[in-house]
């Protein structure tokens, strides 16, 4: 049975295409999760959404993002720390993760990117506990198909214990054979690499401070194997890029290409501390980058230059990085704030308020390799999109530019509808397929547990 979707009348259609076509007053058809039509027929179908007055946007794509910390977000002592601190205050809480803060925090964080218009989230999860076992990725997914979001998993990883001179506890550590296995196991049983597909995985040792070069070195073959991506955090501070120079005698995207961490198949987050030859060599490599711009800002670690890479042809998505880094899961906040941000650093050199949207769709699904079905509103590509009313008080006199608006102005709060694969996951602003309600009470009484367990 086919399952369809009609959105009429919206005013306008921002398409985020290779042409950035807006439609006004148009029609959209959905079919099977697909998109059938953008015109002013009509259809019927089994559900039926009025956008009058609304405007509708593909998409948005988080690249990096860390959902266990949702529940570490906004405590008091470590505040004021940078990266190196802030990780080792934090590692002594996250040694204590299981199956339960898992499940809930993935249902907290991805239910605000479904509410603020995100559709696929990846995410980077690399505490693996040894109390805890490997099941920790299978709850994610299981709590993405609860939710309806689209979603990439990472296998990461941590095998550099601080008693060999990396920085996380050594409970929270694994074997590279042990890493591996269990990688392997999870490609066989969620990897989806078909169009439309609403599983994928993703390899991601966490840091160059946190893992053996050996374990890069064979996660990049396994996943090469398969034909999956590669994913790390890179260049992020000036005291990661000491640490690379004192313990390799390298930079640290030297580094990564001595260990065969460069191409179409890799992406980094955050990549503020480039010179210009490095960017060259990913712009020539087309190896991407996820800009996580708040937490950026929270942690200190400076300005990525993202106004450059993009008029050099580099991959670049936007990423809400961990909740305790930034402390939330909103991708149009991510919008607004990269947008001031490239304007603070870059002035009229600057990239605009749309480019920064394409780098949150069209960008997203090019760093995740999706870019031949999302990332915009097209005919054959994926159903997922979201609509804003435009007659909300806080957007008076917003009309003038729709394109470049979730920078200029941003949207406060949550968005009226999110789609994802044809199916409306929220509505009115409010998530359809949980209680939200349970959810959270369930949730702050985990997270009381997870911070007294220190």
């Amino acid at each position: 049975m086919n399952n369809t979707l009609f959105i009429k009348n919206a005013k306008a259609v921002i398409t985020c295409d290779s042409n950035d076509k807006v439609f006004e007053g148009v029609n959209i058809f959905i079919e099977n999760g697909v998109i059938k039509d953008i015109s002013k027929k009509t259809y019927e179908a089994n559900k039926t959404i009025d956008a009058a007055n609304m405007i509708i946007y593909p998409g948005l794509i988080n690249t990096h993002h860390h959902l266990y910390q949702i529940f570490t977000r906004n405590l008091p002592e470590v505040q004021n720390m940078e990266l190196f601190p802030w990780l080792l205050h934090l590692y002594e809480i996250w040694k204590n993760l299981d199956s339960d803060t898992i499940r809930y925090s993935s249902l907290v964080g991805m239910g605000e990117l479904l509410k603020t218009g995100c559709t696929t989230c990846f995410d980077h999860h690399y505490v693996f506990p040894n109390t805890v076992g490997n099941n920790l990725i299978d709850v994610q997914f299981e709590a993405a198909t609860d939710l309806g979001i689209r979603m990439h998993c990472s296998r990461g990883s941590m095998s550099l214990s601080k008693k060999d001179g990396g920085l996380p506890p050594d409970t929270v550590v694994q074997t590279v054979d042990e890493i591996l296995e269990d990688s392997e196991r999870l490609i066989k049983k969620y990897h989806d690499s078909g169009r439309y597909s609403m599983r994928q995985v993703a390899l991601a040792p966490c840091s160059p401070f946190s893992v053996t070069s050996e374990l890069m070195e064979k996660s990049a073959i396994l996943a090469r194997k398969y034909g999956v991506r590669l994913h790390t955090h890179l260049c992020e501070t000036i005291d990661e890029e000491n640490f690379t120079i004192e313990k390799f005698e390298m930079r640290p995207l030297e580094y990564m290409e001595s260990l065969g961490w460069i191409g179409d198949d890799v992406w980094f987050a955050h990549g503020i501390h480039f010179n210009d030859e490095e960017l060259e060599l990913l712009a020539r490599t087309k190896t991407g980058i996820a800009h996580c711009p708040i937490s950026n800002m929270k942690l200190s670690s400076g300005i990525a230059r993202v106004s450059e890479m993009k008029k050099m042809g580099i991959p670049v998505g936007l990423g809400v990085d961990g909740s305790a880094s930034n402390d939330g899961s909103n991708i149009l906040e991510e919008i607004r704030v990269a947008f001031l941000l490239q304007r603070l650093k870059y002035s009229n050199k600057s990239i605009n308020g749309y480019d920064i949207l394409k780098l949150a769709t069209n960008g997203g699904a090019e760093v995740l390799g999706r870019q031949h079905d999302l990332g915009s509103l097209e005919i054959d590509k994926a159903a997922d999109l979201f609509i804003i009313d435009s007659t909300r008080m806080e957007l008076v006199g917003a009309q003038y530019d729709y394109k470049a608006m979730l920078g200029t102005i941003g949207v406060k709060g949550n968005v009226d509808y999110t789609v994802v694969n044809g199916q409306v996951v929220v509505e009115n602003g409010c998530l359809v397929n949980i209680n939200e309600e349970e959810v959270a009470k369930k949730a702050n009484t985990l997270v009381e547990k997870l911070n007294l367990s220190n």
